[in-house]
């Protein structure tokens, strides 16, 4: 008689993050994309779970992202928008506007996947024809106020339009009413969509809330600012994957392991104040990883991590193990321990985590579940006495505007195939955790060695060993080196100010748009606002700016895939 394997257990895992848009010297947000993925994604990603009750899955919120999520609610209860794109929309007088602001409204509201988020509204289509027709014109010295008020009404409601989730058009009268007028709209038509954005960004926090606290999803957190743990706490960490790989000019990060602590500290207790509780896994940025990370995690009471396939395999083959078949030894859970705190570590299946990623986009929504069903259940048949956790883990937010309707009809299948499979168990982390506690899986195996390394091929060389991420993690060095000469000597309010300003600066996004990988116009937006947060971290400090800082770092010219937002976790 044949051997009927154990139900396996799916951890689907979306990670919601965005870095801080903010400039604190002034509080103007510099880029648009925290609240335009609000009511894009994280309202879609939402409604999901609302509208299939059996799902379980876990989204991981970082702190920066959701303390930006909240303040946007702030400007928009109070109406006082410091977002300029925002504000634009909602501005009375468009023909009275400057240069700056004229300039703002064309070179934003063209950023978008045109194939899913623009070609497919000809109202919108035609606003672009009209501008790539007099753009030659502008170009010729002419200014943007060329194109009529009324085309930058048009112009700020399509984008705003387009960038509403599916979910959103498909319940708010006033949006399809206004999809539905296409042209010639009013002040009161745009007054009338503010509102609607206002209302979901509003509602976010609380309709997570409200599914964390009946049990269906868990929520996790991530170091505050998304620090990659192992770089701070030790650059020599990324030659565990990458042997060869050129490092910053300085030896190390000064005070990096203190640094780390403070994310995973402040990280936790900003999670408890939102959510009610202390989280009980973290997703380090990046999946970053090293012994020291995971160790920092544990001692302060997180139970478990998450990180990429590349980590356990490159650690694996450390502590002299085969890697051969995934099959054997992917589809679990290890126990990573200091000899004193123990952490549960995940890996995550780089080939169906892609897949959503990067393949799905292409094919019929049907055919695309119908595939993942069918990996997961050639998984499940694969060595049928061992039961399967098999964790796919990707970004919420980026992948869906390659999506048809923003992958509405995706995930609605997705969901529905795996609530309604006889040997699927829609788990979330703790839910194995806990598992494991009961006895329901075999022992837990103990993984000796850690291979330093992030999701991203299981390396750093996203964020570090390139010449100008190197450079930019030099700017860092040097500006911590005078952070630690002069912070003694200011008050508590100003120390409180320069602490927070340096964790802005020691997030992950800075490094990984730097290089040659990523598109000019996207490394030109990121490394400004790294460059003007250093240049603020200095002035806080009341320190001369260098004059490199004034420099651009990194000049990119690449044709990355889908934008540069995402990465495959292993070379495609």
């Amino acid at each position: 008689m044949a051997i009927q394997p154990p139900k396996l257990h799916l951890n689907l895992y979306w990670h919601m993050h965005q870095p801080d848009y903010r400039d604190l010297s002034t509080g103007e947000y510099v880029l648009p994309w925290t609240y335009l993925h609000a009511i894009k994604d994280y309202s879609d990603m939402v409604f999901h779970l609302e509208q299939h009750p059996k799902a379980r899955v876990s989204f991981n919120f970082v702190p920066i992202l959701v303390e930006q999520l909240l303040d946007y609610t702030e400007q928009l209860n109070k109406d006082e928008i410091r977002d300029p794109l925002l504000a634009l929309l909602i501005e009375r007088d468009l023909a009275g506007i400057n240069e700056q602001q004229c300039r703002l409204i064309v070179e934003s509201c063209f950023k978008a996947h045109h194939e899913k988020m623009l070609s497919p509204f000809p109202h919108y289509q035609r606003l672009l024809n009209i501008y790539q027709q007099v753009e030659p014109i502008m170009a010729d010295g002419f200014d943007f106020h060329y194109l009529s008020a009324q085309y930058k009404v048009d112009l700020l409601v399509w984008y705003h339009l387009a960038w509403c989730g599916e979910s959103m058009r498909q319940q708010s009268k006033v949006i399809q009413a206004l999809m539905q007028k296409g042209v010639l709209f009013t002040l009161e038509d745009r007054q009338q969509l503010f509102a609607e954005i206002k209302s979901t960004i509003s509602g976010l926090i609380p309709r997570y809330k409200a599914l964390m606290k009946r049990g269906q999803i868990e929520i996790t957190t991530t170091p505050y600012y998304h620090p990659i743990l192992p770089l701070l706490i030790d650059f020599s960490s990324a030659k565990d994957a990458m042997p060869d790989a050129p490092l910053p000019e300085h030896a190390l990060y000064a005070g990096g392991a203190s640094r780390a602590k403070a994310h995973v500290i402040a990280a936790q207790q900003y999670h408890q104040t939102i959510f009610g509780e202390l989280p009980k896994g973290m997703w380090p940025a990046e999946g970053g990883v090293s012994h020291a990370a995971l160790s920092l995690m544990a001692e302060h009471g997180v139970k478990w991590a998450a990180t990429g396939q590349g980590v356990l395999a490159n650690s694996l083959i450390k502590s002299g193990e085969n890697v051969v078949d995934k099959h054997q030894y992917l589809y679990e859970p290890y126990r990573v321990t200091n000899g004193k705190d123990d952490i549960l570590c995940f890996f995550r299946d780089d080939h169906l985590s892609d897949k959503i990623g990067f393949e799905y986009s292409k094919m019929h929504s049907s055919d695309a579940v119908k595939d993942f069903i069918s990996n997961l259940e050639s998984i499940r048949s694969n060595n049928p006495k061992k039961p399967k956790v098999v964790s796919v883990i990707l970004d919420g937010e980026n992948a869906w505007e390659y999506y048809p309707y923003n992958g509405f009809y995706f995930l609605k299948e997705l969901y529905e195939a795996l609530v309604n499979h006889p040997d699927i168990v829609m788990s979330t982390f703790t839910d194995i955790v806990e598992l494991k506690k009961s006895g329901h899986f075999p022992t837990t195996p103990v993984l000796p060695q850690i291979a330093a390394g992030s999701w991203v091929y299981g390396t750093f060389s996203t964020w570090i060993g390139d010449k100008d991420k190197n450079a930019a993690w030099d700017l860092l060095c040097e500006a911590k080196r005078v952070y630690d000469n002069v912070i003694h000597t200011l008050d508590a309010e100003k120390q409180t100010a320069c602490e927070r300003q340096l964790a802005i600066c020691e997030g992950s996004d800075w490094f990984w748009w730097f290089g040659d990988y990523n598109a000019s116009d996207s490394v030109k937006s990121f490394d400004q606002l790294y460059r003007r947060n250093l240049i603020n971290l200095y002035e806080l400090l009341g320190q001369s700016v260098p004059d490199s800082l004034y420099k651009a770092i990194s000049e990119g010219g690449g044709d990355s895939e889908n934008a540069g937002t995402m990465r495959r976790g292993q070379d495609a």
